[in-house]
C-alpha cells in the first residue's frame, strides 16, 4: 500500500485542473475523490516541528477535532505530537468563518478549501463541518516518500454532492454495544457520512430506555438497552465528527418487543414474547384505539426531547395484516370508516402517527410503505424496495432517500453497490426541480447474521465506496480505480479505530487447535458468504445461534478472488501477460496443494469439520484449471469426455458448502470453457 502512496505523490504533478470529468483515472488514492483538485510543485513535509493553528473563529469542537487529527496522525506517521508554533515553522492552519448550527441540519454547507504547499496547509471553510472534512482528506493524503511522510502540493475545493450520506445500523435483532456504535461514528467520519440512522426496536428487542414506559427495556430487551445517558453521550459524539443522529421505531409492525410488557398495544390476543427467530411476523400495533395512539404520544414526546435532530424514523415496513384480518372488531372499524383495506389501514395508522411527530416540530420519516396517496408532502420516503418507489416520491413532491442496492448485510461485492446512483434509472427521467427531492442515500446493517464481533467486516470497507457514490460528482464512476482506492482506505480506516481485519484473523485463529492458521487463512481469502438472503435457507438460525464459524470470519468479498477472476477473463480472451499467467499458475497451485496441509487439522474442530468438503472442492477446482491452463499454453485441447466432466464438477462445485461460496469455482469455469475447440 505504501508503494501506492508513493506513486500517488510521484504522478500528482500530473493532475493538472481536475474536476468531475478528469476523476475515472486519477493519482489521488483517496476516497471520496473531491470535487475539484489542482496539483502543485513540491509537497508538505510531515515532522514534529510544524504547528496546527486554529485562527479566527472556534469552539471546543474544532479543539477536539484537532486532537483527534493529531493523533491519527501521528499514528500513521509513528511521529510525535507536535511541538508550539515558532517563528519561521511551515504550519498548518485551521480557519472556520463561523459556526455551524447547534443541531446540525440538512443541507448545512459542508464544502471546504485545503490548499498544501511546501510551507504551509490552509484548511478553510465556512464552519466546522467542512473543516471536519478537510482534516479526513489531509490523512488521506499523507504518504511514505523516499524523504519521510509528505502530503504532494495540492489545492482543493470540495463538497458533497447530496446532503443525506448515511449508514443505518439494527441493534434491534442483534444488540450493538456502545464501544461499536462509536467505532462506527470514527469510521463514518473518516468517510464523510453524515447521517447515523439507529434502528432501536424490532421484534427481537427494545434497545432504549423509556422512563414513562419502562417496560419497554424492563421485558423487551434481554437486558440489552442504551440508557438515556448513553444516548445522549452517542448524540455528542457522533456531533463532534459532522454525524447527525436519527433514531427509528419501528411500527405498527416488527413491534413484537413493545408489546412484551404493554400488550394492550397490540390487535392480537398475546401473551408476546420477544421472537428469537428471523423473518416477518403477524403482531401489529392496533390502529383502531386511541389507547394506542395516546401511548404513542407520550412516547414520541419523550423520545423526540431525546434526540435533537430534525427528523425522526417511524419504520413502517412489513407490516403483514394478518393480526388486522384475525380480528373482528379491526375489520368493524375498517367497515366503519371506509378503509378498504390493510394498506389504508395503515395508511390512517402512519398519519395519525405523523401528526404526533409534527405535533414536537419534528419531520417524519418512513419507509417506502408510508407512501399513499395522501402522504403528507413534508413525509421522508426511504426506499428499500427500489429506485422505482424513489422516484415515485419526488414525483408526488416527497423527498428521499434511497437504501435499495446499499444493503449491505446482503454481502454483495463493492462494485455493486457503487454501481447504484441515487439519480439514475427511474430517477434520471425526474425533471431537475423533481430529483431535488433526492436527498441522498444511506447504507443499511441489519442485523440477524451480525454480532458486535464481526459487523465491522460486513460495513468496512465496502461503505466507502458507498460514501463515494453520495458524495463524489456522478461521473465518478471507474470501478478499477475505485478497488484500487478502496484497498489503501481499507488499512486507512485501522487508523479511526476500525478493527475488522485483525478482528477477522482472531476468528478464524478461535476456530482451530492448530498453531499454524496459515492454510486455513489460505482457504478463507477464496471463500464468501452467501449473497442476498440465501443464507436463511442453508441453514437454521436465530438470535441465540452463535456466529462463529468460517461464514462469519471472512469478507464480503475476496479481493483474491476478484482478481483471480480479471486475470481469467484475460486469460480465456488471450491477453493475459506473462505475468498474469504467472500469478495465475502460482495460485491455481496453492490452492491445490493447500488441501493436503489443512484436512488433517480440519476434524480437531466442531468450527472447522464442516470445511472438510469446501477445502477438497478447492484443490479439486484448482486441478481442474491447471489443466486448463496446460491445455491453453500447449494449444492441445481436451477431449470432449474430460471437458464434459470438468464443467459438470464445476457446475457442482458452484453450490454452497459450509454456507460458503467458493469463488475461485466461476473463474476456473472461465478458464476451462476457452479450451473449447
Amino acid at each position: 500500500m505504501l508503494f501506492a502512496r508513493r506513486l500517488s505523490v510521484v504522478f500528482l504533478s500530473l493532475f493538472l485542473a481536475a474536476n468531475a470529468s478528469t476523476h475515472a483515472e486519477t493519482p489521488l488514492s483517496i476516497m471520496p475523490l473531491p470535487a475539484h483538485a489542482v496539483a502543485g510543485t513540491g509537497s508538505f513535509s510531515i515532522d514534529s516541528s510544524f504547528p496546527i493553528v486554529i485562527e479566527g473563529y472556534t469552539e471546543p469542537r474544532l479543539v477536539r477535532a484537532r486532537e483527534r487529527f493529531i493523533a491519527n496522525l501521528s499514528s500513521r506517521t509513528g511521529i510525535p505530537l507536535w511541538a508550539t508554533p515558532s517563528a519561521g515553522q511551515p504550519q498548518f492552519i485551521i480557519k472556520a468563518s463561523g459556526p455551524s448550527k447547534e443541531v446540525q441540519q440538512l443541507s448545512e454547507d459542508e464544502s471546504y478549501h485545503l490548499e498544501v504547499t511546501p510551507n504551509r496547509v490552509l484548511l478553510t471553510a465556512p464552519n466546522p463541518l467542512g473543516i471536519l472534512h478537510g482534516l479526513q482528506t489531509f490523512l488521506q493524503l499523507v504518504n511514505a516518500t523516499p524523504k519521510g511522510f509528505a502530503v504532494a502540493s495540492v489545492t482543493i475545493d470540495d463538497a458533497p454532492r447530496f446532503p443525506w450520506r448515511g449508514l443505518m445500523i439494527d441493534s434491534g435483532r442483534h444488540f450493538m454495544p456502545l464501544d461499536v456504535i462509536h467505532q462506527t461514528l470514527n469510521g463514518m467520519e473518516a468517510v464523510k457520512l453524515n447521517v447515523f440512522h439507529w434502528h432501536l426496536s424490532e421484534n427481537q428487542g427494545f434497545r432504549i430506555e423509556s422512563k414513562l414506559f419502562p417496560l419497554l427495556q424492563q421485558k423487551g430487551s434481554d437486558g440489552d438497552y442504551y440508557t438515556q445517558d448513553q444516548v445522549r453521550e452517542t448524540i455528542e459524539f457522533a456531533r463532534d465528527r459532522g454525524i447527525r443522529v436519527i433514531p427509528e421505531f419501528d411500527m405498527p409492525g416488527h413491534a413484537t418487543s413493545w408489546f412484551v410488557g404493554y400488550p394492550d398495544l397490540a390487535s392480537g390476543k398475546g401473551p408476546y414474547l420477544i421472537e428469537r427467530k428471523w423473518g416477518i411476523f403477524d403482531p401489529a400495533m392496533d390502529p383502531t384505539r386511541e389507547s394506542t395512539y395516546k401511548f404513542l404520544d407520550r412516547f414520541i414526546g419523550e423520545m423526540t426531547a431525546l434526540f435533537p435532530d430534525a427528523y425522526f424514523h417511524i419504520g413502517g415496513d412489513e407490516c403483514n395484516g394478518k393480526e388486522w384480518d384475525a380480528n373482528p372488531r379491526i375489520q368493524q372499524y375498517m367497515h366503519q370508516h371506509n378503509l378498504k383495506d390493510d394498506a389504508a389501514l395503515q395508511a390512517y395508522f402512519t398519519g395519525r402517527v405523523q401528526q404526533l411527530v409534527a405535533k414536537r416540530g419534528k419531520i417524519t420519516v418512513g419507509w417506502d410503505e408510508v407512501l399513499q396517496p395522501d402522504t403528507p408532502k413534508d413525509v421522508v420516503i426511504q426506499s428499500w424496495r427500489g429506485q422505482d418507489s424513489l422516484a415515485q416520491a419526488a414525483l408526488r413532491g416527497n423527498r428521499g432517500i434511497l437504501s435499495a442496492g446499499y444493503y449491505i448485510d446482503l454481502n454483495q461485492p463493492a462494485s455493486q453497490h457503487y454501481a447504484v446512483d441515487p439519480l439514475a434509472d427511474a430517477a434520471a427521467k425526474l425533471t431537475p426541480e423533481q430529483q431535488r427531492n433526492i436527498l441522498g442515500g444511506e447504507a443499511t446493517m441489519w442485523s440477524e447474521f451480525v454480532t458486535p464481533e464481526n459487523i465491522g467486516s460486513r460495513i468496512w470497507p465496502r461503505t466507502a465506496a458507498i460514501a463515494e457514490r453520495l458524495w463524489s460528482p456522478k461521473e465518478v464512476t471507474d470501478i478499477a480505480s475505485m478497488y484500487r482506492r478502496l484497498a489503501i482506505v481499507a488499512n486507512d480506516l485501522a487508523y479511526s479505530g476500525q478493527t475488522y481485519q485483525s478482528t477477522s484473523d482472531q476468528m478464524l485463529q478461535r476456530m482451530t487447535e492448530t498453531t499454524d492458521v496459515a492454510p486455513l487463512k489460505v482457504l478463507a481469502s477464496v471463500v464468501e458468504p452467501p449473497k442476498g438472503y440465501a443464507r436463511e435457507s442453508l441453514a437454521s438460525y436465530t438470535s441465540l445461534t452463535p456466529l462463529n464459524k468460517m461464514v462469519d470470519a471472512v469478507s464480503p468479498e475476496s479481493d483474491t478472488a476478484r482478481e483471480f477472476h480479471r486475470i481469467a477473463n484475460l486469460i480465456a480472451a488471450g491477453r493475459a501477460n506473462s505475468e498474469e499467467l504467472d500469478q495465475a499458475r502460482r495460485w491455481l497451485i496453492l490452492w491445490r496443494d493447500n488441501d493436503a496441509a489443512l484436512q488433517p487439522t480440519l476434524s480437531q474442530s466442531e468450527l472447522t469439520v464442516e470445511l472438510e468438503p469446501v477445502s477438497r472442492t478447492l484443490s479439486q477446482t484448482a486441478v481442474i484449471g491447471l489443466s486448463a491452463l496446460d491445455s491453453l499454453e500447449s494449444h492441445k485441447p481436451v477431449s470432449a469426455p474430460v471437458l464434459e466432466q470438468q464443467l459438470s464438477f464445476l457446475k457442482s462445485a458452484e453450490a454452497p458448502q459450509a454456507v460458503l461460496l467458493d469463488m475461485v469455482v466461476p473463474s476456473v469455469e472461465i478458464i476451462v470453457n476457452a479450451t473449447k475447440p
